[in-house]
């Protein structure tokens, strides 16, 4: 009864919720409003980057629909730091003052033919503008440790796949792969540290039925040159699951000499391997938070590591053999039919390395492979919720697109404050880029006059400040 009348009396005091003012209506016109004015200070950060001439020395389109390139591919790049996930989205770079405060915007239509002139060839030549933007924004924000004092010693490289679904009967090379899902398959390598949130390194588009290692050797010589050059400390480790546990891959890793962390399968040489440990060589771990098993379906705090020096690939020519380091976990089977009363039953995880750190580092620096499945959705929430087109090398091309707005994104992040450089890129582009603004001229000079009391206002400012601070970054 007394809630009853509390309720009563809170209504009749006139306490409500948020609630719209009476009387609003709303008229579209007005001819100097832009929805991201963020998208100001980022592109001016591309282009002290060297962006637009990356694009004019490398991207040579002798197609119908590809022509001036270098407008085109900024504006694909725009639309997506915007938050553009379609090609009709591009729609968004051409409203209220957009037209005033930039200049090249070009319509979805345009945009989309041009994406359909690319080929093969054509989407290597974007790879490597894609690589050479990221060494040259690297310069500009702090995305990677050079690993200089009080800076991270080790860098890693993490190489993992992910299945885009597709639906229909127009995407050319859609296919079912591992996972049973029909799309097309995106490889992906990023490049991360303790204190540094990961970037894109490198990334391809192929058939859906790709096996996942399948031209990885090359994509990781790729990767892990673009990292070094993009200031990537002296210690550089490639960290990759059981799929990439070839010996191409970790051929092309020791040619770069880089370092590996990959995955054993747990076949019959590596079980053989995992029995000869000794019993007494198990060092017991205890996690800091609770790790999910999915096999046992519960949650896991103990374990217990142990290492034995391990020849993988011992069934190929010498040659190809390598000999490291064999790091073991086992966690206790939880699931009783798998128990035997009178000794405790182990499930075990081998992870295949020459990472010179000690055993038990090495072993949970592996685990930190699981940050790229945060970058592979941050993208699946943003330019890669769809492939738009059903021509496979347009979407080649789109994939290449959305890895350079990442990086951009990242960037600006980075300058703006440090809560910032360690956001997902949906917030970057709520908090710094989709910011309402009006254009207004006066002395010949434009002002973008943007919303009083914006809580990021601070971090807007800093970054705006950063991206005119210094000379044009070459290549």
């Amino acid at each position: 009864m007394w809630l009853a009348t509390a309720t009563i009396s809170n209504t009749q005091k006139g306490i409500r919720g948020m609630r719209v003012c009476h009387g609003v209506t709303a008229t579209f016109d007005d001819p100097n409003l832009v929805s991201c004015a963020g998208l100001a200070p980022v592109l001016e950060l591309a282009e002290r980057a060297g962006l637009q001439d990356l694009i004019g020395e490398h991207v040579k389109i002798d197609k119908p629909g590809g022509s001036n390139p270098v407008l085109k591919v900024v504006a694909l790049i725009a639309g997506m730091v915007a938050g553009a996930d379609s090609i009709d989205d591009m729609a968004l770079l051409r409203h209220g003052a957009m037209g005033r405060l930039f200049t090249g915007v070009r319509g979805p239509s345009t945009l989309g033919t041009f994406l359909r002139s690319f080929t093969f060839g054509y989407v290597r030549q974007l790879d490597a503008v894609a690589s050479r933007f990221l060494i040259n924004v690297a310069k500009a924000a702090p995305l990677l440790s050079a690993g200089g004092p009080g800076q991270d010693p080790v860098t890693y490289v993490d190489v993992d796949d992910t299945v885009k679904p597709t639906f229909g009967y127009a995407k050319q090379g859609a296919g079912r792969g591992y996972t049973g899902v029909k799309g097309l398959n995106v490889l992906l390598a990023t490049v991360s540290s303790a204190s540094r949130r990961p970037v894109i390194a490198a990334v391809r588009l192929r058939k859906g039925s790709t096996n996942s290692a399948s031209g990885a050797h090359r994509f990781v010589a790729d990767a892990l040159i673009t990292a070094k050059k993009a200031g990537a400390a002296p210690v550089l480790v490639l960290r990759a699951d059981s799929a990439f546990f070839q010996s191409d891959v970790i051929a092309a890793v020791l040619r770069r000499k880089a370092c590996f962390s990959i995955t054993a399968r747990l076949n019959t040489p590596v079980r053989n391997a995992i029995d000869a440990i000794a019993a007494d060589a198990w060092t017991p771990i205890k996690y800091t938070d609770a790790v999910w098993d999915d096999t046992a379906q519960a949650w896991i705090s103990e374990a217990e590591v142990a290492e034995i020096d391990f020849t993988a690939f011992s069934s190929l020519a010498k040659a190809k053999q390598v000999t490291a380091r064999l790091i073991v976990r086992r966690v206790p089977d939880v699931n009783p039919a798998n128990q035997n009363p009178l000794f405790t039953v182990y499930r075990h995880h081998a992870v295949f390395t020459n990472s010179p750190l000690p055993m038990l580092q090495a072993e949970k620096a592996h685990r930190g492979h699981a940050i790229v499945e945060q970058v592979i959705a941050d993208l699946k929430n943003g330019p890669l919720a769809h492939l738009p087109s059903g021509n496979f090398s347009a979407n080649s091309a789109w994939l290449v697109c959305a890895a350079i707005a990442f990086n951009l994104t990242r960037a600006a992040g980075a300058l703006a404050s440090t809560f910032h450089a360690k956001a997902t890129t949906g917030t970057i582009r709520t908090q710094l880029i989709n910011v309402p603004g009006r254009l207004a001229r006066s002395a010949r000079r434009l002002t973008l006059h943007l919303p009083t009391d914006w809580p990021w206002q601070h971090a807007w400012e800093q970054l705006a400040a950063a991206t005119r601070e210094g000379p044009p970054l070459a290549a």
